[in-house]
């Protein structure tokens, strides 16, 4: 049986062939049927998994924890791409990123250097990606903060990390349980064990 009456897909569904080279970051809004969330790294479309309920419940805590709190040069957006370069655009849970960058209800994209944040949480399938390629991706893009999500008995640590302009990689400044209170890039106190909360 093949792959594609596997999943429910007719017999002659023709599964989408990269061009020579691979994809590039302005492919992303033009190919038809991409499954939602859908990443480019290096080139290569990565289809995302499923979510499960603790990767929805940490991108909403954290939205809209970030959302009321944040000066208001600032903004925060969940699961919006960032175009790294032209092989390169992924999905951060949630950005925090210049108010000004905000190009209207169309737009698909935001700029490295508009973003301030990249928040990743890490599900089964991503581990790597969150844990080892995308921060090397973000940092050589010169973002300046990186906040990886882990779960623990169903609630969030925040691993966060500060760019070294100087060897253009992450530095560790704090791993966060229950509270994740910061100084930078802008005061910031979020209840870590609200994750389940509603307001």
């Amino acid at each position: 049986m093949s792959a594609a009456r596997d999943y429910g897909l007719d017999g002659d569904y023709q599964w989408p062939r990269p061009p020579e080279g691979g994809w590039t970051a302005d492919d992303l809004d033009e190919l038809p049927n991409l499954p939602p969330h859908t990443e480019l790294i290096d080139g290569s479309l990565v289809l995302v998994s499923p979510q499960t309920n603790f990767h929805s419940m940490a991108i909403r805590l954290l939205d809209n924890a970030l959302l009321a709190q944040v000066p208001d040069e600032l903004n925060v957006m969940p699961l919006m791409t960032v175009k790294l370069n032209e092989r390169n655009r992924p999905e951060p849970d949630v950005l925090v990123f210049r108010a000004d960058a905000y190009g209207g209800p169309h737009q698909t994209w935001y700029r490295p250097e508009d973003v301030v944040i990249a928040v990743e949480v890490v599900s089964k399938e991503s581990e790597e990606r969150d844990r080892e390629t995308k921060p090397r991706k973000y940092a050589q893009a010169n973002i300046p903060h990186y906040w990886r999500v882990e779960e623990n008995e169903g609630l969030p640590v925040v691993y966060v990390y500060e760019l070294d302009p100087a060897t253009r990689s992450y530095v560790p400044t704090g791993i966060f349980h229950n509270r994740l209170k910061l100084t930078v890039p802008f005061p910031l106190d979020i209840d870590l064990t609200a994750i389940d909360r509603r307001r």
